[in-house]
């Protein structure tokens, strides 16, 4: 969320929710990147996390009279996104699912030696932190729908478990419990394979070319190292809680500004015909 207050946020979202635009696309945009981030996480692919942001955007504006306030509005959201999520089949592992035993035997069994070079003179190291970005990424696709889900917002978001149960309608020490094994599962498998943040042998910067030759990033389009990065600050967290020693395990989680056409799409929706929409809901 950006920098307004709760009593501002409230204020705002009354004033949306009555058909003020101007106040609607202020509480648009200060969730849009909660909402792009993880759709990120859950979708693996930075288009399929833009088209689904705009569904998700599109259902809070649609819904935006049905909020109380008996709950942060960034739960709220949440609630709304995950369920949204969880059942998004348009996206690319959707159609080409993903498992730990697929992405082990391609890290053990993958013929880096033999691709030539395919870097079109972009640099190497831009190219490693690339894969390492995209990877890490990916591998969250490995897990099921709702383990990835619990393991996000525990993780990345690192959402209080009072509240990411309430979000996905499971008990707090269940989700703690599940939390706990999930992300043992993530750091097992990267210390037997990665390089990077484990002992194992898979090291990045030998791998871009096998990488380029199949498709997991293009040395045109380098979606993770030309995003801008930011700190993101949740008011959903009400407690530190220390599920287990792992966190350090996965600095990787980092959160990323949401593409600029989010906010020209928002801006589209409140300048057409559908705005009526959110007033007549």
């Amino acid at each position: 969320m950006k920098n307004i207050t709760n009593e501002e946020l409230l204020a705002l979202i009354t004033k949306a929710a009555a058909g003020d635009k101007a106040s609607l696309e202020t509480v648009i945009l200060s969730i849009q990147d909660l909402v792009f981030n993880l759709s990120l996480r859950m979708l693996g692919s930075f288009p399929d996390a833009e088209d689904a942001t705009q569904d998700i955007l599109l259902k809070v504006m649609t819904h935006l009279s049905s909020f109380k306030g008996e709950s942060a509005f960034s739960t709220w959201v949440f609630r709304i996104a995950t369920n949204h999520l969880k059942n998004y089949r348009k996206h690319m592992f959707a159609k080409f699912p993903l498992s730990f035993e697929f992405y082990g035997d391609d890290i053990k069994n993958g013929k880096i030696g033999d691709v030539p070079d395919l870097t079109q003179n972009v640099e190497k190291s831009i190219l490693a932190e690339e894969l390492k970005l995209a990877c890490t990424n990916v591998m969250l696709q490995c897990l099921d729908t709702e383990s990835r889900c619990i393991f996000i917002l525990g993780t990345m978001f690192k959402v209080d478990s009072r509240i990411a149960g309430d979000i996905l309608g499971i008990a707090p020490e269940a989700y703690r419990q599940r939390l706990s094994r999930i992300r043992a599962k993530m750091a097992d498998f990267l210390k037997e394979y990665c390089g990077e943040y484990g002992n194992g042998t898979c090291r990045c910067v030998d791998r871009v070319n096998y990488a380029i030759q199949n498709h997991r990033i293009h040395p045109a389009q380098l979606s993770f190292t030309s995003a801008v990065q930011k700190s993101m600050m949740l008011e959903v967290k009400q407690a530190m809680e220390r599920i287990d020693d792992l966190s350090q395990e996965f600095a990787f989680c980092k959160t990323y500004q949401s593409p600029a056409s989010l906010k020209e799409f928002i801006q589209k929706f409140l300048n057409g015909t559908s705005y009526s929409v959110v007033t007549n809901a």
